[in-house]
């Protein structure tokens, strides 16, 4: 898909790979970039960088996504380029709060669902558009230490692929971004985690290989090369994989969670 003209949607804009994101597409050429974002400051400052648009939305809210969504069209104009990219990291496993739970799911997976949901019938109508969601590598593997964040992450992979398979045909494209770390407000204080140990990456150049995706229609954005191997490692013998994750547990779940080795 072509990028120049485009009128792009990027939720989570006030930092990390939305606010890449953000200025790669206006470097690319959008016509107009909205940067959206709970944080409504941080969403100003991406926008005043690039000559964007700065909206608030909490995209755990589906009324807030529907609104932007009705506000850019209408103030602004068609929607090409939606990229569903906030979400959130929350350490622990099953004894997890039901509260954070649900706010993960909300924001993980539900944002990516409201946001095809109201975006897709429109782009439809006038033949065609594009969805970018970023999950993570943690939706094909898993996430040490935080087990909403590995079945969460999950969900968003499993509904990027449906949207895929089932739009494509209507003129919808889908690319989802699985990367492992990337430098931004999630992974301060954890620059040494586990999912650093491939690199710890700026979020300017996972930014580019977003859009490169984009350009070339391609469906999955793997930033960290290694990511590939691990998913062939794991459907090839999940037994053999699942003994190297509890290895990576030992250290690293422990280290997460404060709990003994």
């Amino acid at each position: 898909m072509e990028i120049e003209g485009q009128i792009v949607v990027v939720t989570g804009a006030a930092s990390g790979i939305g606010k890449a994101l953000a200025a790669a597409f206006a470097a690319a050429g959008a016509k107009s970039v909205i940067c959206a974002d709970l944080n409504l400051t941080g969403a100003e400052e991406t926008a005043s960088q690039i000559g964007g648009i700065a909206i608030k939305a909490d995209v755990s809210k589906e009324d807030d996504i529907a609104a932007l969504i009705d506000r850019t069209e209408t103030e602004v104009g068609p929607i090409g380029i939606f990229c569903s990219n906030a979400g959130i990291l929350s350490i622990g496993g099953p004894e997890t709060d039901n509260d954070i739970w649900q706010g993960m799911w909300e924001v993980n997976v539900m944002s990516h669902i409201w946001a095809a949901r109201h975006v897709v019938p429109r782009m439809i109508e006038r033949g065609g558009g594009y969805l970018l969601n970023t999950a993570s590598a943690a939706g094909l593997l898993n996430q040490v230490g935080s087990m909403a964040y590995g079945v969460t992450k999950h969900a968003a992979v499993g509904a990027a692929e449906w949207l895929a398979f089932t739009y494509r045909d209507q003129g919808i494209g889908v690319s989802l971004l699985c990367p492992q770390a990337v430098r931004s407000e999630m992974t301060r204080g954890h620059e040494d985690g586990v999912a650093s140990q491939d690199g710890l990456l700026e979020a300017e150049p996972v930014a580019e290989a977003c859009l490169q995706a984009i350009r070339d229609e391609t469906f999955l954005i793997l930033p960290h090369a290694e990511v590939l191997g691990y998913m062939r490692n794991k459907t090839d013998n999940y037994d053999r994989w699942l003994g190297g994750m509890r290895k990576l547990n030992r250290f690293y779940g422990a280290a997460m969670t404060g709990t003994p080795k």
